[in-house]
């Protein structure tokens, strides 16, 4: 009965939930542990989800972990409601001093732009801007867009994997690597920071996440 009871448990549970070593950052019903800065977009807890969502957003505005994070496998869905504005996850972020200080540093970008298509690039936000690809290479941006545009899935969820140990950096989308940075820059390198999602400035973002667990390693 106790081994009929534990398979059934398996079968119920989300796929996610079996992975050894992984812990909820967000626990599908409420926003603790998490806290809004910056901007005036807005969070909300819909159905197990994180849902952001601008309207004439002045400035980018990021739902933050209060925890921080030093090496790790980070894992979470997210998808575009409508792509009329991009976003982000921050990941080792921080943020300046002040009562509402800028947030700097990575992030995994959530690319609207169907023609562009750098979902999963890295982006040093507030700071030195493109990482990967580089804002030097032409063939490499190319590439990187070709990519992007076969493996995004612009009316569904996305699966991205960050993985950050020490100063190598990789994201993966829907299971296929997209960015290998390792970051030499000894004034910029960021060891430890926050999670964080990004509502971007502008006319209007609608975006939503889900399932977002995290292994220190």
């Amino acid at each position: 009965m106790k081994k009929l009871l534990a398979c059934l448990l398996l079968i119920a549970s989300p796929a996610y939930a079996l992975e050894a070593g992984f812990k909820e950052i967000f626990n599908g019903k409420n926003l603790n542990g998490w806290t809004s800065v910056n901007g005036d977009g807005k969070y909300e807890v819909k159905d197990g989800e994180i849902v952001g969502t601008g309207d004439n957003t002045k400035a980018n505005t990021f739902l933050r972990t209060k925890k921080t994070y030093k090496d790790f496998d980070f894992r979470f869905e997210f998808k575009f409601d409508t792509l009329e504005g991009n976003s982000g996850v921050m990941f080792r972020g921080l943020q300046r001093d002040g009562k509402d200080g800028r947030v700097y540093g990575y992030q995994c970008e959530h690319d609207q732009d169907k023609k562009r298509a750098w979902t999963a690039g890295i982006y040093d936000e507030a700071r030195r801007g493109w990482l990967m690809p580089a804002s030097n290479s032409d063939e490499a941006k190319k590439a990187f867009t070709a990519q992007g545009q076969e493996l995004m899935k612009w009316d569904d969820w996305n699966e991205v994997r960050i993985v950050a140990e020490g100063k190598h950096l990789t994201i993966y989308l829907n299971g296929k690597l997209r960015s290998d940075y390792t970051d030499n820059d000894e004034k910029n390198f960021t060891p430890e920071g926050f999670f964080a999602l990004q509502v971007h400035a502008g006319k209007a973002c609608n975006v939503r996440w889900r399932n977002l667990r995290v292994k220190e390693l």
